[in-house]
């Protein structure tokens, strides 16, 4: 759900541009005051781990459309949704501007409905009641399924709203959200389940993570060695290996708007902003689509030839692009939890 440029005119853009500035800097004050040396790297891992699980589209039976996953919820439910929101702004940013995936002036839009809508909505008015004050497999299960729907519901209305505000006429209001709505329920249903897995794993394997983490508190003694580490190695393999097997199917906003505009579900804008911000990120770009440029140009070239590409589409480029996005964002998420860390120690 990484809205392009063209989805949006620079009024709309700009706006959601101050409103996230204005989140990260509300949560980036909040933070402060639960950030501690063990949560600075967990905010790292987990960064990567988002990155690399997005990578993976999964197919949506009977659509012809495929989703992936968000992880905001994820973010929030172990990190808090101070920390979660600064991370998820970190994983998109890194996508925006070194795999061109997602526009550049879409990008405060896109970091406020994956981050905002999870984490701020979902997190304390869907999962923690759902939850309880005594956790189960079960009852995390169900609340992080019924969240995950919630969060990505509330995401993709705010998408469609922002088209429409956008005055994109391609776009009609009723049309789009119809077809919007539906196909990220069942995307919804797939990261809820995901979703259930990562947290019970957690909450089997160090609890007080999430226990801390609910109370907005810093971690302190919590050992997070065993978290760090599979979720290190998780994301490894998925960035490097399982990344080949993501489906080919246009994503569900790719998807809808094909079925409503037509073509290939991408608008085009190269006027004005739109045209100087898109040949910015071309520059930035390196590994355009998660692949080589060379290699992404002769991949469209062979599909175009072929009809359709190969399954699993093994890649060196791909896997790179994993990997270094996964480090990217590594380093990002360290960086600003990091300088929060500096920031809380000399006002304290």
């Amino acid at each position: 759900m990484h809205m392009a440029d063209a989805l949006l005119s620079p009024a709309v853009g700009g706006t959601m541009w101050v409103a996230t500035a204005g989140m990260a800097a509300y949560c980036s004050k909040k933070v402060g005051q639960e950030m501690d040396d063990s949560k600075v790297p967990l905010m790292g891992v987990l960064g990567a781990f988002i990155f690399a699980s997005q990578m993976i589209n999964f197919t949506i039976p009977a659509t012809g459309s495929s989703g992936h996953l968000g992880g905001g919820l994820i973010l929030a439910v172990l990190l808090g949704p101070y920390a979660a929101f600064l991370v998820m702004a970190s994983v998109l940013t890194v996508q925006s501007l070194f795999f061109a995936d997602g526009g550049i002036l879409a990008l405060g839009a896109n970091i406020f409905n994956l981050g905002f809508f999870p984490c701020f909505i979902a997190l304390p008015l869907i999962y923690k009641p759902l939850l309880g004050k005594k956790p189960t497999a079960k009852r995390i299960s169900i609340a992080a399924i019924v969240a995950g729907v919630v969060g990505l519901q509330l995401g993709a209305f705010a998408v469609v709203l922002e088209t429409v505000l956008s005055g994109i006429s391609e776009l009609p209001f009723t049309t789009f959200l119809l077809l919007m709505q539906p196909i990220h329920l069942g995307i919804g249903l797939v990261e809820g389940i995901v979703t259930a897995g990562v947290i019970n794993f957690v909450w089997q394997s160090q609890p007080e993570i999430m226990v801390r983490a609910a109370a907005h508190q810093a971690m302190g003694s919590a050992p997070v060695k065993k978290v760090l580490i599979a979720l290190a190695v998780v994301t490894i393999i998925t960035g490097g290996a399982f990344s080949w097997f993501a489906s080919s199917h246009p994503d569900g906003l790719e998807w809808s708007i094909a079925k409503v505009a037509g073509g290939d579900g991408e608008l085009e804008s190269s006027d004005g902003l739109h045209g100087t911000l898109a040949r910015l990120q071309q520059k930035t770009a390196f590994l355009p689509d998660y692949g080589f440029r060379s290699t992404g140009d002769s991949e469209k070239e062979a599909e175009g030839a072929k009809g359709e590409p190969s399954w699993p589409a093994v890649d060196p480029g791909t896997s790179v692009a994993g990997l270094v996005g996964g480090i990217l964002t590594l380093l990002v998420a360290i960086a600003i939890g990091w300088l929060l860390r500096q920031t809380s120690k000399k006002s304290s």
